[in-house]
């Protein structure tokens, strides 16, 4: 057959199958943290590594944060389990920077706690947010709240705080706020707050090009993008069809539990979790096995599959100086550049 022939038959494929067309990058592990390693953690829902090649291990389950030496031969327990300062106790939230430094959030005595730690694990200092824990969406057995989705810049940290009338917060390492960034979207739940506020839940990040993303957890999966000043630049709604079963099975009404004094929705998210690329790409994982990445203008460059022993999905992601894509659970360590 001709080529412009066999061209223009292919293309009638691609129109009359759409799906044909589409392609999954299926990414296999370059490196993983030792079984030795690994075997000391509960739930490790955190894996990043900082500028002196260091590894941290947050241990949700085990109440705990481990470093790791560069050879990944040993592993130290830095901060354990406990109410009082210098240790955590329910904790929901961590991320590093590329010093060393690191910032946990903690719920002891039902209260919000940030603490902030230097290079070394000593502990800098830390602050308790106002109000009490008040969780408003599900992922498996663990109630997310505002603090699990904080990003440390190791000069402010923010979180997702929609109960302040904006999306994100900014606090100093002091605990005073700076700013809110963001409106809330319309939800149609307006007159139901607890519900109207689980349909804002997201997670800030911090672009590493400038500005910010917003990925919001439930309801119509969509994410925003606002430059450094807060400015709204885009907003994008998340669409495939690897994700098309999991929006049409969304309930129209949602079961609720008994928190202290009174019944809460508690709704279940569609994005696990999201993080940016040294490009300034946006990564964005479901609580099916596939993760979406968006440039810089908000369009759909690739979908992805993490495999290891099987299809992974993650419960987080974290960029490497190197390029690489540090996942948990699991701890392995990915190229995105090669592809199976």
């Amino acid at each position: 057959m001709p080529r412009t022939k066999l061209a223009a038959c292919c293309l009638l494929l691609l129109i009359a199958h759409p799906r044909a067309a589409v392609r999954v990058d299926v990414l296999r592990p370059v490196g993983a943290l030792p079984p030795h390693l690994t075997g000391l953690f509960e739930e490790p829902v955190a894996f990043q590594q900082v500028a002196n090649g260091y590894y941290f291990v947050f241990d949700r389950r085990g109440h705990a944060i481990y470093m790791i030496d560069p050879e990944q031969t040993t592993a130290r327990k830095v901060v354990s389990v406990g109410q009082e300062e210098g240790r955590i106790i329910q904790p929901g939230g961590f991320d590093t920077t590329a010093e060393g430094s690191f910032v946990v959030a903690d719920v002891p005595r039902g209260q919000e706690r940030l603490q902030i730690f230097g290079p070394g694990a000593l502990r800098r200092g830390g602050f308790f947010l106002a109000g009490r824990s008040m969780p408003q969406v599900i992922v498996g057995n663990y109630a997310v709240t505002g603090i699990s989705s904080l990003q440390f810049n190791g000069e402010s940290i923010f979180i997702s705080e929609p109960e302040r009338g904006s999306l994100i917060t900014e606090y100093s390492v002091g605990g005073i706020p700076q700013r809110t960034i963001g409106r809330l979207r319309e939800t149609g739940h307006e007159q139901e707050r607890d519900l109207n506020l689980a349909f804002n839940a997201g997670l800030p990040l911090v672009d590493p090009t400038g500005g910010f993303y917003y990925v919001f957890l439930t309801g119509t999966p969509t994410f925003r993008k606002y430059d450094a000043n807060g400015t709204l630049l885009f907003e994008r709604h998340v669409e495939g069809r690897e994700i098309d079963d999991l929006v049409a099975s969304q309930p129209t009404v949602w079961p609720t539990r008994r928190l202290e004094d009174r019944e809460v929705p508690f709704v279940q998210p569609i994005v696990r979790t999201a993080a940016v690329d040294a490009q300034g790409q946006l990564w964005i994982s479901f609580i099916v096995p596939f993760t979406y990445v968006y440039d810089k203008e908000g369009d759909k460059a690739r979908t992805v599959q993490f495999s290891a022993t099987g299809v992974l999905t993650p419960t987080s992601l974290f960029f490497t100086r190197a390029g690489h894509i540090l996942v948990t659970p699991g701890c392995y360590d990915y190229d995105p550049r090669r592809v199976s």
